[in-house]
């Protein structure tokens, strides 16, 4: 209740607002970002934004966001004078490897030390982050015109199972800025000479790797992720289950793992390694299947249509101009759930009442349509995000044209599978998720590995979690 009464505060103080001329223009990031370019004038930059909301209202704050060293943050982080000369507010930017960032932003959390204003958020995290308390909800912030203009932010436009992972129980605690969706990737050379088409169903996947499979030659037919984690093998499973027919919770609102849905799933998961992967895909994660996939040793693999900028990379692939792409095969239920993914930003509830509303700017900026295009088509950079957050940018033909070399499919599969094959509850989304993810991961790969059949290693998880749960 106290934090309400902070958050309150922060919307009933009268904010001068300045009414700009509205235009969605970027200025073609003639906004001092490379060098021997001009900076225009603060007003001429508010403009090129659109948004009728006092961009300077919080004028002379710092803010330190943290960040993954990845190619699409390093775009943004290549622009941000824009958003510094936009708002008044100085940006700095923290580089943190995956690997650590998300011990690193739950101790800032957990300390209210207020170390990052915002952080690139795991959107599982989301369901633990709010039962803290650690970062405000974010519809009062949206609904506020002296700190959002609705029309222009257009939150709808986000890819809606993005706005979903990032939700708790319908309230938005995130702003997506990039993701992906899993699809399948194959080699269509492969694929025609055999006569065969993308897989529609999981059955057909098998079917196919079956009519290509060779590994005297050096080609395994197919392979996902195998590497244990609650973002590796635990990535890929759900989807699977979810094809199946099954639920992480029962009508009784019970977590419940060992059904017969889930047996099937992972005896399914298990099958398909073990037949067409190579012999070390328990330890691969998706560098592995793209680097696999790129010597030309894989004919095929599902996981994020975002590799694809790794196996379209001409100076390290033999196999470009040989891609093909399809959505998620069907299950045994009709299903199609991909999996997904999404790095967005929340506002660290520590912060001040200034730096909430300069966070607040930044992740409007950042997310914005405008700067969605100015880091990824737009950008006059080598690296062009294929993961924007936008319906309207993958709509757009610019970034349709460059998207569209990635390989054969590619954008109507993406655009496919963000829109009608995603889930938010793909994954059991509970506060207690790190240690859960993790149980269902080492279950995953007990099976995989043969120390267990599926049932029994689903057998022990449950018991696992069912101690987890009550705890």
């Amino acid at each position: 209740e106290k934090n309400m009464k902070k958050k309150k505060s922060i919307f009933e103080k009268k904010i001068s607002r300045r009414k700009f001329v509205k235009n969605s223009v970027y200025t073609g990031l003639a906004l001092g970002v490379f060098p021997g370019i001009l900076t225009y004038p603060s007003d001429a930059l508010a403009e090129s934004f659109g948004a009728n909301i006092n961009w300077r209202q919080a004028e002379g704050s710092e803010i330190t966001v943290g960040l993954i060293p990845a190619g699409y943050f390093k775009n943004l982080a290549d622009v941000k004078s824009t958003f510094e000369d936009l708002t008044g507010v100085k940006l700095n930017i923290e580089m943190t490897p995956p690997a650590q960032i998300r011990n690193k932003a739950m101790l800032d959390f957990s300390k209210k030390t207020g170390m990052w204003a915002t952080n690139c958020t795991d959107p599982m995290f989301y369901y633990l982050y709010e039962a803290n308390g650690w970062v405000d909800r974010l519809d009062e912030y949206l609904e506020n015109p002296k700190l959002t203009d609705k029309k222009w932010f257009d939150y709808e436009d986000i890819q809606a199972s993005w706005r979903g992972t990032t939700s708790v129980k319908g309230v938005p605690y995130g702003i997506p800025f990039d993701g992906e969706a899993t699809c399948q990737i194959y080699r269509k050379d492969i694929y025609d000479k055999a006569g065969i088409k993308p897989a529609n169903t999981l059955d057909e996947y098998l079917s196919n790797a079956q009519k290509i499979h060779d590994p005297k030659n050096r080609l395994w037919a197919a392979a996902v992720r195998g590497m244990k984690g609650a973002g590796q093998n635990m990535y890929i499973y759900p989807s699977i289950l979810a094809g199946y027919g099954g639920k992480w919770f029962n009508s009784s609102g019970k977590m419940t793992v060992h059904t017969p849905e889930a047996i099937g799933a992972l005896d399914y998961y298990v099958k398909l390694q073990k037949s067409f992967a190579p012999s070390g895909v328990s330890n691969w994660n998706w560098p592995d299947l793209a680097d696999a996939f790129g010597q030309g040793t894989l004919g095929s693999y599902i996981d994020a249509n975002s590799t694809a900028a790794v196996i379209n990379n001409a100076e390290k692939s033999k196999v470009v101009g040989k891609i093909g792409y399809a959505r998620w095969p069907k299950g045994p239920s009709g299903k199609r759930v991909c999996s997904i993914w999404n790095w967005s930003f929340p506002i660290n509830a520590a912060l001040s009442e200034k730096d909430k509303v300069a966070t607040w700017l930044f992740i409007q900026w950042a997310c914005s349509k405008e700067t969605q295009a100015a880091t990824s088509h737009k950008f006059a950079g080598a690296y062009k995000r294929v993961g924007v957050n936008r319906n309207s940018v993958w709509k757009n033909s610019d970034f349709q044209s460059l998207m569209s070399k990635m390989g054969d499919n590619f954008v109507d599969t993406s655009i496919k599978s963000y829109n009608q094959d995603t889930d938010a509850d793909w994954r059991p989304r509970t506060a207690k998720w790190p240690a859960i993810g993790g149980e269902m991961a080492t279950a995953i790969q007990s099976a995989l590995v043969g120390e267990k059949s599926s049932s029994q290693a689903l057998i022990d998880a449950q018991s696992k979690i069912d101690k987890l749960m009550m705890g």
